[in-house]
């Protein structure tokens, strides 16, 4: 019994792993070449290819020490690039949803203390 819920916990993990991978080449592909050089990022086609062989390897290679591998460059890519990107293609949710001057602060406009 304890066997059956240690296998069905592994499934759950290895699933997990394969929708993050899937999801982050999803975001790489829908983002413009030109953020990932004004982010100062490596190049589309790199990260295409990096979490494409994410894809691959969690579907075809059950070896969790690639799987391991290629889920820390989707982390990586979750929590480095993919800010990087927004902050650059204006799609950060940066606190300002109506627009605003970047001089404002979170209950109005600074003036530096006039």
């Amino acid at each position: 019994m304890l066997l059956t819920a240690f296998g069905g916990l592994m499934w759950l993990i290895y699933t997990a792993m394969l929708v993050l991978a899937v999801v982050a080449l999803v975001m790489a592909g829908l983002a413009r070449e030109d953020a990932y050089r004004a982010a100062n990022k490596q190049t589309k086609m790199f990260w295409l290819i990096l979490l494409g062989l994410a894809v691959a390897v969690n579907l075809l290679v059950p070896m969790l020490f690639l799987q391991i591998a290629f889920l820390v460059a989707t982390i990586v890519f979750f929590v480095d690039v993919r800010p990087a990107l927004q902050q650059v293609s204006g799609g950060g949710r940066g606190g300002r949803r109506g627009g605003g001057s970047s001089s404002d602060g979170p209950y109005g406009p600074y003036n530096g203390g006039r």
